[in-house]
């Protein structure tokens, strides 16, 4: 899934660092940034609230099929699926 909207990115980062609590790294946070395994603030808790978080700014519904490593591997990925979500 290739990301086209770069403010999407910048819009997903925001959910990211807001839920996570990770203001002090926010701008390390780019597309190739690895999520899962990487963030220590990103456990099984998190995820939930992380998806919950991003259903609400963008008015969008993961089904339980979208919610996969991959999806959470990258910051791009995570992007990558919202997008997908919003067409």
């Amino acid at each position: 899934m290739e990301l086209t909207n770069n403010s999407l990115v910048d819009d997903v980062r925001s959910v990211v660092v807001t839920t996570l609590g990770v203001e002090d790294r926010a701008e390390s946070l780019v597309p190739s940034t690895p999520l899962l395994d990487s963030l220590p603030e990103l456990d099984s808790l998190a995820v939930v609230e992380l998806i919950a978080a991003l259903q609400e700014r963008f008015g969008i519904e993961f089904d339980d099929e979208d919610v996969t490593a991959e999806v959470f591997e990258t910051l791009g990925s995570l992007a990558a699926l919202v997008e997908s979500k919003l067409r």
